[in-house]
């Protein structure tokens, strides 16, 4: 994999922790209004500039992306968002309970990405792609990086063992509790030449963005004659976590009725299909176990997969979808369906309780996809089925941004 150091834009250290945000994607507009509220140096006022607007604004309106590159700008001229003064990597540590990953924060160039060098494995929205690719464009930066894994490289982890014990640049707990540290690595060349041995890498969360970086860079090359192929608007900025450290929790759904069946009927066709444990754990022990909730109860699903199947067939999400979800509860579009939601792993197993006993319906708790398994449905250039990942902890935007 080919990566690079960058001169780019930091917060100054007196304000790392109000300026560093949530991504822009895991809040809508009043989410981020009221993180945003009376934090005047959040990126949330670049990423999600709707914000500073009247209520109601549209947010792919040109005042919206006019009034971001206002607000970024006077973030430089405020002093709050400082220049580096040469070219940098960082090495990026969240901690989470118990949980620790790291990453190194680096520059990727586009081409990989349209090489298939940089995987993917969810599809994009084009309204979302379009959004981005504006906001980049007018900004001339990536604020928000993307979250790339890899097979773990013993050369690259020496390096990262060694670097941490360093004084970090930045150290902070963010209010949801998750501590980040930032190293400030001058120049990287050996990182540069341990990540030549990284064959791929895959996108973990940001498809969108990088969708949109691509498109920025491609948009860059044809205003440019004198295009090289070298120009700062063909790399965008990434973290790369090795594999074996991520963390991903379970995306688990929520079927607002019982498509005309009782509690009864439906419990003998999963009987029939799955097979079904009485009293089970609300949370399932291993790939191949669903737990359902339904009328006050949680039961057991047994759901191995059809070893010959391909690797998306192969996920439980896919299985249930398949055995259960639309020919039994008339999901046949989890994609446009209104009548299931997805509820993140990180509210617990009691959200699905609390959400079925108030409103009835029947939910599913589901064992989290692997990394592996990400990896093999990417490499064999397949589409996950929607909500099917839930990294956290969350990467913050705006430690360390990448201008061109």
């Amino acid at each position: 994999m080919r990566i690079r150091s960058f001169t780019g834009l930091v917060p100054a250290p007196a304000h790392v922790a109000e300026v560093a945000c949530v991504p822009y994607d895991v809040v809508d507009a009043k989410e981020a209004a009221a993180l945003a509220a009376g934090q005047g140096r959040s990126l949330l006022h670049v990423d999600r500039a709707e914000i500073d607007l009247p209520p109601g604004t549209d947010p792919y309106a040109d005042e919206v992306y006019a009034r971001a590159r206002e607000n970024f700008l006077a973030l430089q001229r405020d002093g709050v968002l400082v220049r580096e003064s040469g070219p940098c990597l960082y090495l990026y540590q969240q901690q989470m309970g118990r949980h620790t990953q790291r990453g190194l924060v680096a520059l990727c160039h586009v081409a990989d990405y349209d090489a298939g060098l940089i995987k993917k494995h969810e599809k994009t929205r084009k309204d979302k792609e379009d959004d981005r690719t504006r906001l980049i464009d007018t900004l001339g930066a990536n604020t928000g990086p993307i979250f790339l894994t890899c097979r773990d490289e013993p050369a690259v982890a020496s390096l990262v063992d060694a670097e941490v014990r360093e004084t970090p640049q930045h150290d902070f707990v963010a209010p949801d509790g998750i501590r980040h540290t930032l190293w400030r690595i001058p120049g990287g060349e050996e990182y540069v030449a341990a990540f030549g041995w990284v064959p791929v890498t895959y996108i973990a969360d940001g498809h969108h963005r990088a969708a949109s970086a691509a498109r920025v860079a491609r948009l860059r090359r044809e205003c440019n004659p004198a295009h090289t192929g070298g120009e700062d608007y063909n790399w965008f900025l990434c973290v790369i976590f090795p594999a074996s450290e991520l963390k991903i929790l379970p995306y688990n759904r929520i079927v607002a009725d019982l498509h005309g069946h009782t509690p009864g009927q439906l419990l003998a066709k999963v009987r029939e299909r799955f097979g079904l444990v009485e009293a089970a754990s609300a949370t399932p022990a291993g790939v191949g176990e669903i737990s359902m909730y339904l009328a006050g109860k949680w039961y057991g699903l047994r759901c191995p997969p059809d070893a010959a199947a391909d690797p998306v067939a192969r996920l439980d999400v896919s299985v249930l979808q398949d055995r259960l979800l639309a020919p039994w509860l008339g999901i046949d579009d989890p994609r446009v369906s209104k009548r299931i939601d997805f509820v993140g792993g990180i509210r617990g197993t009691a959200e699905l309780v609390r959400r079925v006993d108030a409103q009835g319906g029947v939910a599913f708790s589901m064992y989290p996809v692997t990394i592996a398994q990400l990896m093999d449905i990417a490499d064999a250039g397949q589409i996950m089925p929607p909500k099917s990942t839930w990294f956290e902890p969350k990467l913050r935007s705006g430690l360390c941004i990448h201008t061109f």
